[in-house]
């Protein structure tokens, strides 16, 4: 992550959905009606029922068009890291997080963002150490220092 605008809090909502056709359909449509726009989204099924993780651009706005629903809901905090849209950037963060001794529940993306980038959601353990890890600078791979030495030997002629 190369700067403090890379790496975000967000207000995820996880509704809890009946396994049947048009629950998640209403719950979109309500949000829809209301303007608010869906910034991530995920869905998973059990089952009894079904766990929607979303995160909006209006969490307040949001979490009054919920409430009008009367779903059973929640809201937690999440780590919002914008990606590179390339192999390996989530291995990168994944892989930060580890090494910080940082807990990863569950993680989803988005599809595409401005410039081609993507938005990581990562439930962790502890947000601020989370955000702390991933904002320090990186240290440089093995690799590239390998790189490095490697292109400081003179060259024969």
């Amino acid at each position: 992550m190369s700067n403090a605008n890379d790496l975000r809090t967000g207000t995820q909502f996880s509704v809890f959905l009946a396994n049947k056709p048009g629950t998640l359909a209403s719950v979109v449509q309500r949000l829809a009606d209301d303007k608010i726009n869906i910034v991530a989204l995920s869905m998973m099924d059990a089952t009894e029922h079904g766990v929607l993780r979303l995160i909006t651009g209006a969490p307040d706005e949001a979490r009054r068009a919920l409430n009008g629903l009367d779903l059973p809901k929640t809201e937690q905090t999440v780590l919002m890291a914008t990606l590179p849209n390339r192999s390996g950037a989530l291995a990168d963060v994944l892989a930060r997080l580890a090494s910080g001794h940082i807990n990863v529940h569950y993680a989803y993306c988005t599809t595409g963002a401005a410039g081609g980038r993507t938005t990581g959601i990562f439930k962790v353990d502890n947000v601020q150490k989370a955000l702390q890890v991933l904002g320090e600078r990186k240290p440089r791979r093995k690799s590239e220092t390998m790189a490095v030495r490697g292109n400081s030997r003179p060259r024969p002629r």
